[in-house]
């Protein structure tokens, strides 16, 4: 159903066309919702710090975490000190609390964990992001910023700046949910906007896009530390295995560095790796990092490949500009 649904919204097709009636019902409930923020009938929590949301309008995976990773890569090069806030999607409670590099990925979230063990910074889950933050800024007081994985659409955090992410997709059909692809009408208002080249669109006075390269870590991991060249394996057969929200576009990347790829095992986004894959002990596995964490618990052996973000140098230029605006650097 889902890569029914996928396939169905890059275009305006039949199925598109029998989903449009509902998407008309999304549209009326996003119009409400957008009142009820404007009229004053809710009222956003703001945090004592800058608060910078990285998320997109597009369902599915956009590539923001990674873009997550490289913002606060980016903060601690300027030697400010920040933290993330995430609702930890996919883990199986609703609690606020801190992610830790020995935290259960089911209890935080694949992605929530694999960005405080690459980045090092304090990172706290919740269902509600200003609790999250809260209960961060109150752990960890020396923190100067929050960076928002994802929550473009959660209204109940204020926030002092938007990055809207944009992965080749774009923005499909132009349709709203379940027709299409769009959390919410394109285009909109932005600080910033963020993609590979040609994914994103919009009249005259949409934020220029800045183009990002997404690419495969040149370096592979397993559970013990042991690491190897990704270029080391070209030529070779491997059983790729992805639970993320396009696993295609994964073994293609693997493709186009060249390698063989004797299986792909392709799994719903945020698998939980309740058990153990069906393999041979003689198949390699490759996995992403998000699904290491977890498939690590099953199957050690398996070599996690990272995806990165190369970020054209306009953007950095930009984006500092605004963070000066608000006194962050």
């Amino acid at each position: 159903m889902r890569a029914l649904l996928l396939d169905a919204w890059q275009r305006r097709g039949l199925v598109a066309y029998l989903l449009w009636p509902t998407s008309l019902l999304y549209r009326l409930l996003l119009q409400l919702t957008v009142l009820t923020w404007r009229w004053g009938l809710a009222r956003p929590v703001r945090l004592p710090v800058p608060v910078l949301v990285v998320g997109n309008v597009v369902a599915g995976g956009a590539g923001k975490t990674p873009v997550v990773r490289a913002l606060v890569l980016h903060l601690q090069k300027h030697g400010i000190r920040a933290g993330i806030v995430s609702r930890g999607y996919g883990r199986d409670n609703i609690e606020t609390r801190e992610v830790l590099s020995t935290s259960a990925p089911h209890e935080v979230g694949d992605e929530p964990l694999w960005l405080q063990r690459e980045c090092g910074v304090p990172v706290f889950v919740g269902a509600r992001r200003a609790d999250a933050g809260t209960r961060l800024l109150l752990r960890h007081p020396d923190v100067r910023v929050l960076v928002s994985d994802d929550g473009l659409q959660h209204h109940a955090l204020a926030r002092d700046l938007e990055l809207l992410v944009f992965d080749d997709r774009g923005i499909g059909n132009g349709w709203l949910l379940p027709a299409g692809p769009l959390r919410e009408p394109w285009p909109r208002r932005a600080d910033l906007v963020l993609g590979v080249q040609g994914s994103f669109t919009g009249p005259v006075g949409t934020p220029r896009g800045y183009v990002m390269q997404r690419r495969l870590s040149n370096t592979m991991s397993q559970a013990d530390g042991c690491t190897a060249s990704l270029s080391a394996w070209r030529g070779k057969r491997v059983t790729a295995v992805a639970a993320i929200a396009r696993p295609q576009a994964f073994f293609e990347m693997l493709h186009a560095e060249g390698i063989e790829l004797q299986r792909t095992i392709a799994l719903p986004d945020h698998h939980p790796y309740r058990q153990a894959l069906n393999v041979r002990p003689d198949e390699v596995l490759v996995c992403t990092a998000k699904d290491a964490a977890k498939l690590w618990l099953h199957h050690p052996q398996a070599w996690c490949i990272s995806l990165e973000v190369n970020i054209e140098p306009s953007f950095w230029d930009a984006l500092d500009d605004r963070l000066r605006a608000l006194a962050i650097i």
